[in-house]
């Protein structure tokens, strides 16, 4: 079939939305339309209608029709598939066959019968189809337009409280006569003298806070995005319509707070431990490279809580390097495990996280978890393969663990004949899952044969998983206040997991 012209039209012959998909002027298009009206005739039951050169074919819509417009040559059983497929898309995209409510769907609808129909051939699509082709692309569009503004208001919230903190340290320096202080952590989440509110300054200030639109505070420059019509839709009510449509995009903080995420299973003071393990095993269970590093961040989310002490215990015996943050008291460290500051009567930093102790351990010759794997050349040119793991740190509970195995290349059978856990074959690679492994079920094996295949096939051996264990025996026992010694409710988080562990 060709199809010259798919159109929205009225009983009178009024074209609201047409789409032309071969060479033809505007002129021809239009008598064409004008001249359908007239070929009607009252009463008259079927749904299409021919004149010399162009067949008509037709389906009712209320008051509306779905007119095709096409040559004589083609299949009239073609034309009535492709007119009933029209006819499902326009009420999928106008709630009320209207003429108004066309007019406002015009766009939706030209770029589904685009979908529809190629050149004047109609396209091997269904109504599922169309609606997935059409909505990809404005789905892209309207997430890109959400997290551009989304960034947009983020960037100039940061703007203007670093504007803020910077007019506080100048009134600050300005009352104490002297230079301001630059001390800070760093960018892991820092605390200094200027962020730290001080009990001493009972005197009020004004704060001159800087009254540009965050838009024009924070506008890209040399380039632009894409926009459709002519008016910057406002941010907050784009993103209200992309929820309301069942998108899910990031939400910017209000002008002038501060963004904060609230974990309901935190307390107003809360710890978290993260430990990194970096490590290289022979084929023979030797260490060739061990490096555990830690660090330990704290969270104070109520300021009645920001003069405070942490009580740590250490029952590590391996020659750990600790080391406390410069602001830090290292002597009450040193002599009590103390997280304290040096400064008692300046509270910690609120709302951010504040690394206040690294550890790290070099050199280690006792893993976590010990691989030990044996390859042994078998008949007929395979690999009979036993692979044992076991935990070497009973303390610890490792949870998750994957060992991904490497497979010979080309077409090699594998058999497993025992395993712990679960195990799947991913492209080159055995995948061995196991759920725990702890103090009760610290070993297992897994036993499989490849034909064809070698022992070196089986290296590197790569390990990982997770766990809320601390391989560094270092707990928190208590947080109490700095100026009585009242305990203080505290939440703490562990995480220990592997950046790299090879079997080599």
């Amino acid at each position: 079939m060709v199809l010259i012209a798919a159109t929205v039209c009225t009983k009178s012959g009024k074209a609201l939305v047409s789409r032309q998909f071969v060479e033809m002027t505007k002129a021809r298009i239009e008598g064409l339309l004008a001249a359908f009206p007239k070929l009607m005739t009252a009463g008259r039951q079927h749904t299409f209608v021919e004149t010399e050169s162009v067949r008509y074919v037709y389906q009712p819509l209320d008051k509306l029709y779905m007119l095709l417009i096409t040559t004589k040559a083609s299949n009239i059983l073609e034309d009535l598939e492709t007119l009933r497929l029209f006819s499902r898309v326009v009420p999928e995209y106008c709630q009320h066959l209207t003429e108004t409510e066309v007019l406002n769907q015009a766009f939706n609808l030209l770029f589904a019968f685009d979908e529809i129909v190629a050149l004047g051939y109609r396209e091997s699509v269904n109504l599922a189809q169309v609606r997935s082709f059409v909505e990809m692309d404005s789905h892209e569009e309207k997430i890109y337009q959400a997290v551009r503004q989304t960034q947009e208001r983020e960037a100039a919230n940061r703007m203007r409280e670093r504007a803020k903190e910077l007019q506080r340290e100048k009134l600050e320096a300005a009352k104490r006569g002297g230079p301001r202080s630059n001390m800070s952590y760093g960018s892991s989440g820092g605390f200094g003298s200027s962020s730290m509110s001080s009990a001493s300054s009972a005197e009020p200030y004004v704060e001159k806070v800087n009254t540009t639109p965050a838009r024009e505070q924070q506008r890209p420059s040399g380039r632009s995005a894409m926009k459709l019509g002519s008016k910057s839709t406002d941010a907050d009510s784009f993103v209200s319509r992309l929820r309301s449509e069942g998108d899910t995009v990031p939400t910017a903080a209000a002008p002038g707070k501060e963004k904060e995420v609230v974990h309901k299973d935190h307390n107003d003071v809360h710890l978290r431990f993260e430990e990194r393990l970096n490590l290289t095993a022979g084929r023979d269970g030797d260490v060739q490279h061990y490096e555990l590093s830690g660090l330990l961040t704290l969270r104070i989310s109520n300021e009645q809580f920001g003069r405070i002490r942490v009580h740590l215990d250490n029952k590590d015996t391996r020659a750990l390097q600790l080391q406390t943050h410069p602001n830090v008291d290292k002597e009450a460290f040193r002599a009590g495990g103390l997280i304290a500051l040096k400064q008692s009567q300046r509270p910690f930093p609120l709302h951010s996280d504040v690394g206040v102790l690294k550890w790290r351990l070099q050199g280690g010759d006792k893993t976590p978890l010990s691989i030990n794997c044996w390859p042994s050349e078998a008949a007929g040119g395979g690999c009979d393969v036993n692979i044992e793991f076991e935990l070497e740190q009973t303390h610890l509970v490792l949870t998750d663990v994957v060992l991904n195995i490497p497979l010979p290349s080309g077409n090699s059978s594998v058999v497993v004949h025992q395993w712990e856990g679960s195990y799947s074959q991913k492209g080159r690679s055995l995948v061995w899952s196991i759920p725990v492994i702890d103090e009760e079920h610290k070993t297992g094996t897994l036993e499989f044969t490849v034909n064809p295949a070698v022992p070196n096939d089986f290296f590197p051996i790569n390990v990982s998983w997770t766990s809320e264990t601390s391989n560094a025996m270092i707990k928190a026992m208590k947080v109490t206040q700095a100026d009585d010694g009242t305990p203080v409710d505290f939440s703490q988080e562990i995480s220990f997991h592997p950046d790299s562990y090879e079997v080599v």
